[in-house]
């Protein structure tokens, strides 16, 4: 069964470009495991003076995500080069949610 996915990423501070590039290498891998990018934004990441803005500011980026199967994500979750970039990601990313969404 096919799942969609939201991706919410926030870098660490003066990491904006690093975390980019970090997900730029990251996110060519996910066609080699049954997945697609349906898209990717960017925010300026600022703190926002609203009541429904959390206390660390916007998301960086937003991605959005259709992968064939849980098999298929947890394949590119797993994949052992992007397991590699991990000490890029723990450097650039302060945080990360994850969330199954039902795209329209």
């Amino acid at each position: 069964m096919a799942i969609s996915l939201c991706v919410l990423l926030w870098a660490k501070p003066g990491m904006d470009e690093a975390m980019s590039a970090y997900e730029d290498a990251v996110l060519r891998l996910v066609g080699d495991h049954g997945g697609r990018v349906v898209q990717r934004a960017v925010t300026d990441g600022a703190v926002q003076r609203s009541v429904t803005d959390g206390p660390d500011g916007r998301p960086r980026e937003i991605q959005f995500f259709t992968f064939e199967s849980q098999d298929a994500l947890d394949g590119y979750m797993c994949d052992e080069r992007r397991l590699a970039l991990a000490d890029e990601r723990d450097r650039t990313v302060a945080r990360t949610e994850m969330m199954d969404i039902e795209l329209r």
